[in-house]
């Protein structure tokens, strides 16, 4: 995506921004990561443009060892990089960062880098990352922790979904209780049994309440665990399973008209997303695979000490602690409204790269 770049000037704390800055926006494989990166780029109301990014077996080099390197790009499935260089580049977790450091390099060390998630590199190298709290990276002046993925839906088109999938569901009794589902990943094996369980469950909330539920799957959820969910289900339901390309996909409506959500404890998207609408959210939640809040990790201090020095220093990849972002959602109030976290987290972040590009236009 491209958008014209106009030469007017906009003030930020009395300083003078001419023209508005030009945006890259570097995009992955990760959906749910992607759609940080554009609900950001389009919150920032600056013009951007979109590089869709390709890896080759290079990219599981350490990034302390690629340094400021494009060389794990696949340059034949990649967009080109080439000048006029970006002022902003907004990227996320460990494929990008290298590339990021690149651009800024070839710029001239102009460029303000935004990194979103984690780096696995030390983060003194950005002008700002935004993590969440699975990542557990170390404070410091340029990392600001949000609660949520900055995961906003658009509203206008969540509504035009919501007309044209509401006559379908018209036969099903309400509450109607959306059922997000996610996979297996690093943290969390998402098992036939488990995704049985949770179709037991879901339909079990469903019944109690006398409604019916809207079911669907992601990229994530392999085909015979889909099978297991599906065959669990025993009440009234509508189901979507998640085709590469498939241009019927009813997600947003479900957004948009399901009355309350359950939301697999592996996607943080997943649950951001649904988070956005106010509405009541459970989390479905199962054993993970792995913990730094381990026996290990309580046992010998040492090793969890030796554990944050080496992801304070970019030399580990953070393995993400969902405990710890459900623990937080807990304590900050309930699952079932956090609307106004979301978007005061997105405001807060735009104000934050607002100020280092108007400090960065000040020198």
């Amino acid at each position: 995506m491209s958008r014209a770049l106009p030469t007017e000037a906009v003030l930020y704390h009395g300083r003078q921004i001419t023209p508005l800055p030009r945006v890259w926006v570097l995009l992955g494989y990760g959906t749910g990561g992607n759609k940080q990166l554009l609900c950001l780029a389009r919150a920032l109301g600056w013009p951007y443009e979109t590089k869709h990014l390709s890896y080759n077996i290079l990219n599981y080099t350490p990034n302390s060892l690629l340094g400021a390197s494009k060389i794990s790009v696949n340059r034949r499935r990649s967009d080109a990089l080439a000048p006029p260089w970006p002022d902003v580049v907004i990227a996320a977790s460990r494929r990008a960062a290298p590339v990021a450091l690149w651009i800024r390099k070839q710029s001239g060390g102009r460029t303000l880098l935004v990194h979103l998630l984690h780096a696995q590199l030390p983060l003194h190298h950005f002008d700002l990352v935004v993590t969440t709290p699975q990542y557990h990276l170390p404070p410091g002046p340029n990392v600001l922790q949000n609660l949520l993925p900055l995961n906003t839906p658009d509203p206008a088109e969540m509504q035009h979904a919501a007309a044209s999938w509401a006559p379908l569901w018209e036969h099903l009794p309400r509450p109607w209780l959306a059922v997000l589902v996610g996979g297996s990943s690093s943290t969390y094996i998402f098992s036939r049994d488990v995704a049985a369980r949770l179709g037991r469950e879901a339909s079990r909330a469903a019944q109690e309440a006398g409604g019916s539920l809207l079911v669907t799957t992601s990229p994530r959820t392999r085909p015979a665990v889909a099978d297991a969910l599906l065959q669990s289900i025993d009440c009234p339901s509508y189901v979507y399973r998640w085709t590469p390309g498939s241009e019927d996909n009813p997600y947003l409506a479900y957004l948009a008209l399901a009355d309350r959500f359950i939301v697999t404890a592996d996607s943080a998207s997943l649950l951001a997303e649904a988070c956005t609408t106010g509405k009541p959210v459970h989390v479905f939640d199962w054993v993970q695979r792995w913990s730094p809040e381990g026996p290990i990790f309580r046992w010998l201090p040492i090793v969890r000490n030796v554990w944050k020095m080496c992801i304070d220093r970019g030399l580990v990849k953070p393995h993400r602690d969902f405990r710890a972002l459900h623990r937080m959602l807990k304590e900050s109030g309930t699952l079932d409204s956090q609307l106004h976290v979301i978007t005061g987290e997105l405001e807060r972040t735009v104000d934050r790269i607002r100020q280092c590009m108007a400090k960065k236009a000040a020198l």
